[in-house]
């Protein structure tokens, strides 16, 4: 008990002190998070606006796939970008294997679904409400996208929050196409798998205090913002 009081207190003098180890791996961790989710969204939530609003042969087995990708296991997922980046691979000739871009393209990979199934179930939601309106402007499906996205911006931000959320609790697709290697690649959560293997407690547990502290506000933003947008919506 005594050993991990004393962890414990030097992790938080860790987190006091602002150590430079560790605000360089949280700085990394959440550059990598921010950048992934950007490009998650870019993708994400046009599909999600497009199926709320388009109805075409094979919708329903997109949104099965969208949905089924939701819990698409990250270790797979690595795997599947490792190979597309290593030397024999499609892209290998490029040299990302191993670096944050890497890291980057495999949380967009993992944010991306989930963002695209969340904002389809937002979307689809006000545009029955909005949908007789939008027509009568003469808005067609592609107009009515930006629209949406426009009018759903507060909802969206608590899609983008989940996906923020997501993207930097993950360990497994990062450590297979980051390497985890130090002063470069190591992330929270591979540095906290790391240490905690190695019997470094002060610094797994400084870093998992300040991911649950990342984890804690996003939710709270998240609630401010939904709370913002029911409001918005009476």
């Amino acid at each position: 008990m005594s050993d991990l009081s004393s962890a414990f207190g030097l992790a938080i003098g860790l987190i006091a002190g602002a150590d430079p180890a560790l605000a360089r791996i949280v700085l990394l961790s959440l550059q990598v998070s921010v950048t992934a989710v950007a490009i998650g969204a870019l993708a994400g939530l046009p599909l999600g606006a497009l199926l709320a609003v388009a109805r075409f042969p094979g919708r329903r087995a997109v949104i099965v796939v969208l949905n089924a990708l939701m819990g698409l296991p990250p270790v797979v997922a690595g795997l599947v970008i490792y190979l597309i980046l290593s030397r024999s691979g499609p892209l290998g000739s490029l040299g990302l294997l191993f670096s944050p871009t890497a890291m980057v393209i495999a949380q967009a990979v993992l944010v991306a679904p989930i963002l695209a199934a969340l904002s389809r179930q937002v979307l689809e939601a006000l545009w029955e409400e909005y949908a007789e309106q939008l027509r009568s402007f003469g808005a067609g499906t592609l107009r009515s996208v930006p629209t949406l996205l426009w009018d759903g911006r507060l909802a969206l931000s608590t899609v983008l929050l989940a996906g923020f959320g997501r993207a930097s609790a993950e360990v497994g697709a990062v450590i297979i196409v980051g390497g985890n290697i130090d002063g470069f690649t190591r992330v929270m959560t591979t540095a906290i798998a790391l240490e905690t293997s190695k019997g470094d407690l002060p610094l797994a547990l400084a870093l998992g205090l300040v991911l649950m502290a990342i984890v804690l506000a996003v939710n709270a933003l998240a609630q401010a913002l939904r709370a913002a947008a029911e409001r918005q919506a009476a």
